[in-house]
């Protein structure tokens, strides 16, 4: 019972953490205060078109009436201009406020109050989650907190402070993926035999993922963010060292699929038919192993195309010939990413159904209703 009422403690923690508000207050090294409020629009006053200068593009500025609601400025009512993101009577947001040296005060919008919506819906997905998984959900969703807390406290603190991006980026996906494999699906041989796989094809994936940089010659400044971090950091960061950390973090939810699906068609199998062969056994398992990569491969290309469809259209727009666009290192760091992900779960097919069909006697069929052993069947 300590361990469940642990794990209750740890998603009620993880949820207050992300719920927090990041808001905070600042002061400049020259004494000027500075700051990002929440605050919300009192009234829409003005919205008027004018041209973006230098183009022919028409942008809407708006003239706004807002109200602090947090700061030592609370309540208060201030007048500002926003051409940022178009805002409603009623809307909450974060403001940027600052004083400059001759004592102007300037106000901005940062952005949206999107955090009540975004807890809603991940209270959504944790109902879902825990209603159709029941027990196991639990873990599930114990596992990804664990995970999102290892990426978010020991992954992106080391690389800020400069360890190998490489080194720090195979150890955490190790890391991610035990918790991930068996706080999910228990501690037992079949989690064992799903870890092993992973963590081999995790390594082969670095490999490749190396080759693919070194040959395609890529910086790593694929994005306006990576070059506003190279600035932030004063240029120490290894930032092919973060791509080829990118692309193994990336591939390892597929991974962990995968890896414990082959183990359990190889467990199911077995149960069904005991006397069956090692080589049979990796080769039925291996067919299903099959359809499963054809369709994984499929939702990593088009998950890949829908986040940066944006970019696809702006180059669909342009003059540019299609082998100009792939050429661009946006597009080639995004090819390269896809190609080494896809190559990296393929390979843990056959990894993993190996380990499985040689332990098969071993690894046994989890019956149902059970969460944390697996039974061996003789």
């Amino acid at each position: 019972m300590y361990i469940w009422y642990m794990k209750y403690i740890f998603i009620l923690i993880t949820l207050a953490l992300a719920i927090i508000p990041s808001v905070s207050q600042a002061q400049d090294d020259d004494g000027i205060p500075q700051g990002v409020w929440r605050a919300e629009v009192v009234h829409v006053s003005e919205e008027r078109q004018v041209f973006v200068p230098g183009t022919s593009t028409e942008t809407t500025i708006q003239t706004l009436q807002v109200k602090i609601l947090e700061g030592e400025r609370e309540g208060q009512l201030v007048v500002m201009e926003n051409d940022f993101i178009m805002m409603q009577q009623g809307q909450k947001f974060f403001m940027n406020y600052l004083i400059a040296p001759d004592g102007t005060e300037l106000y901005s919008v940062r952005d949206l109050d999107r955090r009540v919506p975004l807890a809603m819906l991940a209270g959504l997905f944790i109902v879902v989650v825990l209603l159709f998984g029941k027990g196991q959900g639990l873990r599930s969703l114990v596992s990804l907190a664990g995970s999102f807390l290892v990426i978010l406290y020991v992954l992106l603190p080391l690389l800020l402070k400069g360890f190998n991006p490489v080194l720090v980026s195979v150890v955490i996906g190790a890391l991610i993926l035990f918790v991930a494999i068996f706080f999910t699906h228990g501690f037992s041989m079949r989690s064992g035999i799903a870890f092993s796989g992973t963590v081999l094809s995790i390594g082969l994936t670095g490999i490749l993922a190396t080759v693919a940089i070194d040959m395609l010659s890529l910086s790593g400044f694929f994005s306006d963010e990576t070059v506003y971090l190279n600035f932030s950091t004063n240029g120490l960061l290894d930032f092919k060292g973060l791509l080829l950390g990118g692309m193994i973090i990336g591939v390892l939810g597929v991974l962990d699929d995968i890896a414990i699906t082959q183990v359990a068609v190889v467990a199911e199998l077995k149960q069904a038919i005991p006397s069956i062969a090692k080589r049979e056994l990796y080769t039925k398992a291996l067919r299903v192993g099959r359809e499963h990569v054809s369709a994984l491969v499929n939702t990593i290309v088009l998950a890949y195309a829908g986040v940066s469809l944006p970019l696809l259209l702006w180059f669909a727009g342009s003059e540019t010939s299609f082998s100009m666009i792939i050429n661009n290192e946006i597009f080639a760091t995004e090819i390269a990413r896809t190609i080494v992900g896809s190559i990296g779960l393929i390979l843990t097919v056959p990894i993993t159904t190996i380990l499985a069909a040689w332990f098969a006697d071993k690894i046994g069929v989890i019956s149902e209703g059970s969460h944390t052993h697996a039974h061996t069947h003789h």
